[in-house]
């Protein structure tokens, strides 16, 4: 089960209604929490993904169940269109080169749970971004890697876990949005 902060019921709706009842919620969803969007417009899918693109929220997928779908968008956070601060960082190919030598890192997504279901590394440990402080039980000598979706979240991170003593920490950008690896799911 994902974990959202809102659901949207367009569930025999038509478009444009669909994307009117989201965009109106969206509205009083806080950013960076994830909104559930029930429909059974078979439409509503390429709908709900261009409107979040062209809104600048993140479309994170879509799950389909007795003839609902349910769709899932992250709305934007202003952390994320910050300025990148931290200053050790790799690229998604040194990661995933890393990744395939099998070195002994751990790999900290601290994107939200659902857009972790719907795609990440293997291996990766979900720790979202909100729950980072209350989740500091790693060693503070291991060489940590922190991805988000474009490197603004784990550069916050990243700050985080250098302020709180650990100390072989880098951010990996661009993070999700550019990464062409393996992916699983856990959904």
């Amino acid at each position: 089960m994902i974990q959202t902060d809102m659901v949207v019921d367009a569930k025999g709706l038509a478009c444009p209604m669909p994307i009117v009842k989201t965009r109106k919620a969206m509205k009083e969803l806080a950013s960076g929490n994830v909104m559930e969007v029930q429909a059974t417009d078979k439409g509503s899918t390429a709908d709900l993904k261009a409107w979040a693109t062209s809104a600048g929220h993140q479309y994170l997928g879509t799950t389909e169940q007795d003839g609902t779908l349910t769709h899932y968008v992250r709305k934007s956070n202003s952390d994320e269109i910050q300025d990148k601060t931290y200053p050790y960082v790799v690229s998604n190919e040194e990661l995933e080169t890393l990744l395939t030598n099998r070195a002994e890192i751990v790999l900290l997504d601290v994107r939200e749970e659902a857009e972790y279901a719907f795609g990440h590394i293997p291996g990766a440990k979900s720790v979202p971004l909100g729950d980072l402080d209350a989740d500091l039980s790693m060693d503070k000598d291991s060489l940590i890697y922190v991805i988000c979706r474009s490197g603004s979240r784990s550069d916050l991170a990243a700050q985080k876990l250098t302020n709180a003593g650990f100390v072989n920490v880098i951010n990996v950008v661009p993070g999700m949005s550019g990464w062409n690896g393996v992916l699983e799911k856990s959904m």
